[in-house]
């Protein structure tokens, strides 16, 4: 259940003990695994995620901060986001 992202309050909920002998298991279990991977194989091709940083402070809160106003049934005036 810990290795499908649930949380160990979850896992509390759903085995009936308390949060901490389910932490206890999850230390138990993870002295069991090795310390690294070794491949047999190097893999050709790496996947890489996105990331971005910032650095300093963010000039807006949320979003681009660019304003957009529609005209259904009136004027509505607010900032939308991508």
């Amino acid at each position: 259940m810990y290795v499908n992202r649930l949380g160990f309050r979850a896992i509390e909920r759903v085995k009936g003990v308390h949060h901490t002998t389910v932490i206890t298991w999850v230390k138990q279990v993870g002295q069991l695994l090795p310390d690294a991977y070794a491949p047999e194989t190097v893999p050709q091709v790496g996947e890489l995620d996105e990331l971005e940083t910032f650095v300093g402070a963010k000039k807006t809160k949320s979003g681009s901060g660019w304003q957009l106003t529609t005209s259904s049934k009136g004027s509505e005036t607010g900032f939308w986001a991508l």
